[in-house]
């Protein structure tokens, strides 16, 4: 049996950690919906870049918004806009199938906002609308000043993806932030059985960073940090969302924030290719893969229920990190820094690009 398809099985939704024009018109999406049961699709301005940088795409439209005299930042949320919202219509039936569960796109406000809730919410309201598809989900980085836009978003019942999480501390807050906005609905009289939520944790980086903090040294800790870390922070979802709490609000329609593993390509070579699914499966989680680590758990992935093996293990592993040396709320912090950093110098690449197709395109 296709592994992809037996993640399925095992309760967790698959989606793809990557998107552009050509990858939709050409019935590629299609096909991944088709055959191996993709039920998502996320994006990210490095995605943008990759796809806007190669080919010829959206020259056409370039050369026609730059006709109109639109900026850069304008064009591109024109392309980011326009990609989003055919792939929702090709999720469409995906959303309608799980009674909107699944089939969902994803869209990033500009991470040059990361540290500015007013400016990232008024950004998360006009791609909501500007798009117009009930299966989209805005992405929010989950730094802290971004969750009172998070609470604030989703209260008004814009379906959100809150990104960049590292740290179980800062993924607790974001859960507090999902709950609290149902509450506020649920006073008001509002619907929610509408709202939709992931919570993406990213997973790889940390292996990275605390590999590298550990500096050869206790080599039995090298490699397991963000396996551990993901696995404590779905004791976390299961606490909150099995809790008195939220069964009100269930018994209002209300669904569950699912974890959304991110970042789940390895890094190191040394690493097995897959070990950030394999070890990660759980029901009503998410594993939104780039589309080299898709085809590779396609060829060789072993699907089993992994994420609640031994969670007394990452207690006690994260236990050693710290009796080592490692501080991991340190490690996290920065990465959360790091990744909004990233991910502005992504946008800046793009808008370069957006430039300089602009000047060939019109001279």
């Amino acid at each position: 049996m296709n592994p992809l398809l037996k993640l399925d099985q095992l309760g967790q939704s698959v989606w793809l950690d990557s998107l552009s024009r050509s990858f939709i018109r050409g019935g590629e999406l299609k096909k991944l919906i088709e055959e191996d049961g993709l039920k998502g699709v996320t994006t990210n301005p490095s995605i943008f870049e990759k796809a806007v940088g190669t080919g010829s795409d959206y020259d056409v439209l370039i050369e026609k918004s730059a006709a109109e005299g639109k900026n850069e930042a304008d064009i591109f949320e024109a392309i980011a806009t326009g990609d989003v919202r055919m792939a929702a219509e090709v999720l469409e039936s995906v959303y309608k199938s799980t009674r909107g569960r699944d089939g969902y796109v994803s869209i990033e406000v500009s991470p040059y906002l990361a540290y500015d809730a007013d400016k990232t919410a008024q950004e998360a309201r006009r791609l909501w609308e500007t798009v117009a598809r009930p299966n989209v989900l805005v992405k929010v980085p989950g730094t802290e000043p971004g969750l009172p836009a998070v609470q604030k978003l989703l209260s008004e019942g814009i379906n959100v993806n809150v990104t960049l999480l590292f740290s179980l501390a800062r993924y607790e807050q974001v859960v507090e932030a999902y709950v609290s906005a149902l509450e506020q609905r649920a006073a008001k009289d509002k619907p929610l059985n509408a709202v939709a939520s992931v919570a993406s944790f990213f997973v790889s980086r940390v292996d990275t960073d605390v590999d590298a903090a550990l500096a050869g040294k206790h080599k039995d800790l090298l490699g397991k940090t963000a396996v551990a870390n993901a696995r404590l922070a779905y004791q976390i979802y299961k606490k909150y969302f099995g809790s008195q709490r939220f069964k009100k609000l269930q018994a209002r329609g209300a669904q569950t924030q699912r974890l959304l593993w991110a970042s789940t390509s390895a890094k190191n070579p040394a690493y097995s290719d897959v070990l950030y699914v394999e070890e990660l499966v759980g029901p009503d989680t998410v594993n939104t893969m780039p589309e080299a680590t898709l085809q590779a758990f396609r060829d060789h992935g072993k699907a089993r229920l992994s994420l609640e093996e031994k969670p007394e293990n990452s207690s006690a592993h994260l236990q050693s990190l710290a009796a080592a040396g490692v501080d991991l709320d340190a490690v996290t912090l920065r990465l959360e820094k790091d990744g909004v950093r990233l991910f502005s110098e992504a946008m800046d690449r793009l808008l370069k690009v957006i430039a300089e197709k602009k000047k060939v395109l019109v001279s």
